[in-house]
């Protein structure tokens, strides 16, 4: 089942947010004695982010592109059969701006499939690969070529600006 993801606006009257907070208030011990919790009397927006189907309004902009998990007996198996460069993406579940590039790294693996492969790997299931190329800060991207690193950035970037990346590096490399 494929769960497309969006936002949209929406506002929740004061007296359903503030009945919401006087209920969390009145079930925890540590505020139900404090007489100084006071609670916004507006109105607040709030924003939804998941949705089972996309909206007919707002389509899908970019195909759903499915992961292909595959096996191999090993890390640097995968890196030494690849016909191309791969960009392998070091995350962790927890960390925020990791979370923040998948849909990014599904655009350029469907924009650059005739360039580069594109792996993921969880830093937290696999902490011996992540110690080997010395990952210590998330995410961190390291594009390797005839099984060696070739280019290593780090931080989150655009779809653009991760392609150009890519590019460049590949073209001055070569």
């Amino acid at each position: 089942m494929a769960v497309s993801v969006w936002a949209s606006s929406s506002t929740i009257p004061s007296s359903k947010y503030n009945n919401l907070f006087a209920a969390a208030a009145s079930s925890s011990s540590s505020f139900s004695n404090s007489s100084s919790l006071k609670f916004p009397l507006q109105r607040l927006p709030v924003t939804w982010v998941c949705s089972p189907s996309p909206s007919p309004s707002r389509p899908r902009l970019l195909p759903l592109v499915k992961a292909k998990k595959q096996t191999f007996s090993s890390f640097d198996d995968l890196l030494t059969n690849s016909d191309k460069p791969v960009l392998v993406d070091f995350y962790a579940t927890w960390c925020g701006p990791c979370q923040f590039m998948a849909p990014i790294l599904n655009e350029v693996s469907t924009q650059l499939k005739d360039t580069i492969q594109v792996v993921k790997i969880d830093t937290e299931k696999y902490p011996s690969i992540a110690n080997k190329y010395k990952i210590e800060a998330l995410p961190t991207f390291i594009i390797f070529k005839d099984g060696e690193p070739y280019d290593r950035f780090e931080g989150a970037l655009s779809a653009d600006q991760l392609i150009q990346r890519i590019e460049n590096s590949l073209k001055v490399k070569q």
